[in-house]
């Protein structure tokens, strides 16, 4: 297996290559950067809690190291396994190849949850911002409505194509991003350093503070359910990885830095959407309507680009025949139709959730994923240590190992936080997955619907894992 060179992707490997097989525009660079900066964050919209957990300092501190133990090393492990396998469905190939399909499946099933309820957040975002001027949309029928109105509107916008979302989502992050970066600069007149270092361990609360640091430094991996639309993978993913990781981390630190210093921090203010407050008291009426405009837009180029990785996701497992074949369908703008509807279905079903349930949700069944993506990262590194990686991790296997370290006793120590309400409908929802599974291969061994491995993908490594059919899918070179 050592002696192996890779799997081929012909198509991935075409520089020139602009559209997909469905003669639709692959994504480039800038809106790849975007998507990915959409992906994780979005801005520093949601980031107010971790002041309000711990305050200036660690908020300040635990954003720069958190960046350093989680973000770099997810990012770099989607740069290294994404351009090996530069298909739709990502996570879930990476783990297929290594663990075989049934934990591939777990892992699609786990992350695709996981993304579902991330994005039942984003109305709750949203309307959290907008009801300081609407204060009907408070609660009640009004916000349920427009719960509904907003997953119906935006679902409309990924059926209609991935590169206006990608475009979008380059507009939406400019716009979103620029009222901090001039609420900085005249805040920095008004800052006193001592404020930053205020401190008190013995009023911390480490859960919302971790699940805080946590939920807005994660995703990475989730650019890598539709690497197949993007142009050139190989090649462009490593670098609109780079490029979205120093926008992120900035986006973070910057307004923290300067608006914490600029006026005194009351630590029970800052939940979300304090930063239009912080807004009105630094620049006025105008800059806290602008931050607040930032935020309701910025909240729908999160919900747009998570539906997106979510549903090309669906179509990438159908594409491997994990899923039946309707899931591969496109529409005449070549998105997955029934992905799409899939994830806004469940978008609408835990609405009802609140910002901290959804937080530590969908962070516990993230941590699964990830403790699946660590071990295959591992195992392909070990068992195909030549395989062809257009982009590697410059660090031999025992630094691949101890790399992924620090993240997986953060995991760990995230997951251990969780409340017991939180554990037991994710351990729940696991458990369905291991269900799930083998439900599906009956149904497809009955042929009560038809699942099919797409003619113009490369078959996988050979894991050494069988199914019940006795076959695996060998190596190609």
């Amino acid at each position: 297996m050592g002696d192996c060179v890779g799997i081929n992707y012909s198509s991935a490997n075409d520089g020139e290559e602009h559209k997909g097989g469905h003669g639709v525009p692959k994504v480039s660079i800038v809106p790849l950067i975007f998507l990915i900066f959409y992906e994780v964050s979005g801005g520093p919209f949601g980031i107010e809690d971790s002041v309000k957990a711990a305050g200036p300092l660690l908020a300040i501190v635990g954003f720069l190291l958190f960046a350093l133990v989680w973000s770099v090393p997810e990012a770099l492990i989607t740069a290294e396994m994404g351009t090996m396998f530069p298909e739709n469905g990502g996570y879930v190939i990476w783990v297929s190849s290594a663990l075989g399909p049934f934990w591939g499946f777990q892992q699609g099933w786990a992350k695709w949850l996981s993304g579902v309820i991330d994005n039942a957040l984003y109305p709750v975002l949203f309307l959290d911002y907008v009801k300081s001027s609407i204060p009907a949309l408070g609660s009640g029928l009004p916000r349920t409505l427009a719960v509904l109105i907003l997953t119906v509107a935006l679902t409309y916008m990924n059926y209609r194509g991935l590169t206006i979302v990608g475009w979008v989502s380059v507009f939406l992050g400019v716009f979103s991003l620029l009222p901090f970066f001039v609420m900085g600069l005249i805040a920095i007149p008004r800052i006193e350093p001592s404020r930053w270092f205020e401190m008190d361990l013995s009023n911390v609360n480490w859960g919302l503070y971790l699940n805080t640091l946590f939920w807005n430094l994660n995703y990475w991996d989730s650019i890598s359910t539709l690497a197949g639309e993007v142009e050139n993978p190989k090649r462009t993913l490593p670098r609109a990885l780079s490029y979205a990781l120093v926008l992120v981390v900035g986006g973070y630190l910057y307004p923290l830095i300067t608006c914490t210093a600029a006026a005194p921090v009351v630590r029970e203010s800052w939940s979300d959407g304090y930063f239009s407050d912080v807004a009105r008291i630094l620049g006025g009426f105008w800059l806290h309507s602008w931050v607040q405009a930032a935020a309701a837009l910025s909240n729908m180029g999160n919900f747009v680009t998570e539906m997106s990785s979510d549903s090309y996701q669906l179509l990438g497992m159908a594409e491997r025949g994990m899923l039946p074949e309707f899931f591969a369908k496109r529409s005449r703008y070549g998105t997955p139709l029934i992905g799409i509807m899939f994830s806004a279905f469940g978008v609408v079903l835990l609405s009802w959730m609140s910002f901290q349930e959804i937080i530590a949700a969908e962070n516990y069944l993230y941590c699964f994923g990830m403790i699946l993506e660590f071990i295959a990262f591992i195992k392909l590194r070990v068992v195909h240590p030549n395989a062809s990686r257009p982009y590697k991790i410059p660090l031999g296997t025992a630094g691949a190992v101890l790399m992924v370290v620090p993240p997986a006793v953060l995991i760990v120590v995230v997951m251990t936080l969780a409340s017991s309400k939180v554990m037991a409908v994710s351990v729940l929802a696991m458990l369905l997955g291991f269900a799930l599974q083998p439900c599906l291969l009956y149904v497809e061994k009955r042929r009560w619907l038809k699942f099919s491995i797409s003619a113009e993908l490369p078959n996988l490594p050979d894991t050494g894992v069988k199914e019940e059919d006795d076959t695996t899918l060998p190596l190609v070179f």
